[in-house]
């Protein structure tokens, strides 16, 4: 049930890692969490159970981000029903696996963009202009946190439509954060450079290889989601005159993406995590 006393926190993209327990972390501060992704019922249904049984709030959502009018309808659903959106995750991937540029159809390429950026930008277009105006009448601003990925920093080969969408999805960030930082929202891109412990991501991307490549990073090699999290509860408290508009994480056995000697052992063919096979 919601409470008409808590700031709504809206997840877009509410699976078992970052979004689930940025939503658990939201709930536990206070927030009322709408956890929204696009299939697996029951694995939402268990993420609001946890919270609930941790004596938080939360509304589970189904909704595919991809079609037109869901995100639109989402949020009119939320401001009308349930409470005034305070702070939103975008947290959707756009993920649609290695591909040659040769077997990359233009619908797929359309696709992680229209996943990765267009998304974003009707979340925004659809929930700004109220957190503008509750800014103006002295409320509490808006913030919106957005995850990222080393691809919105480096194109790797087979990544044309990850590293454009997601490079896309940077500059977005941007742009927002020019028109609307004076306006009293916060936008935040997150970029993680990492590798992060998610069944519902990198656990489906790696199949039976995922326990394998856990265990091969080691205790702190993988990012642990409920950790991140933190920093984006500590991002949505920030005061207005120490406003962090990018910020990015990894762990500590990890090579930045701007480094120019990769770790043979993470990149071994010069070609990047998820480069294609050399021939």
């Amino acid at each position: 049930m919601s409470d008409p006393r808590k700031p709504v926190f809206l997840v877009i993209g509410a699976g078992a890692g970052i979004g689930g327990q940025a939503a658990k972390r939201f709930a536990a501060g206070g927030y009322h969490a709408v956890l929204a992704r696009r299939s697996d019922e029951e694995g939402l249904a268990r993420l609001v159970a946890e919270i609930e049984e941790a004596g938080g709030s939360a509304t589970p959502m189904l909704m595919n981000a991809a079609e037109d009018g869901a995100i639109e309808d989402l949020v009119e659903h939320i401001e009308r029903d349930i409470g005034p959106i305070e702070t939103m995750i975008y947290n959707l991937g756009a993920q649609i696996g290695n591909r040659s540029l040769a077997d990359t159809p233009h619908r797929i390429f359309e696709l992680g963009w229209r996943l990765a950026c267009f998304g974003l930008f009707r979340l925004a277009h659809a929930a700004f202009p109220s957190m503008v105006e509750r800014a103006r009448r002295g409320g509490r601003h808006g913030t919106l946190l957005v995850t990222s990925a080393t691809a919105a920093m480096r194109g790797n080969a087979g990544q044309h439509s990850h590293a454009a969408a997601m490079g896309g999805r940077r500059m977005l960030c941007q742009t927002l954060n020019a028109e609307f930082a004076p306006k009293g929202i916060h936008v935040a891109h997150v970029l993680v450079d990492g590798a992060v412990d998610s069944p519902d991501t990198l656990g489906k991307l790696l199949g039976d290889k995922y326990e394998a490549f856990k265990a091969k990073k080691g205790p702190e090699g993988v990012i642990d989601p409920a950790v991140l999290a933190e920093t984006y509860w500590h991002l949505a408290q920030q005061p207005r005159n120490c406003w962090s508009h990018e910020i990015d994480v990894r762990p500590w056995t990890d090579v930045p993406w701007w480094n120019d000697n990769p770790n043979p052992e993470i990149d071994s063919k010069g070609k990047g995590f998820a480069g294609p096979e050399a021939d």
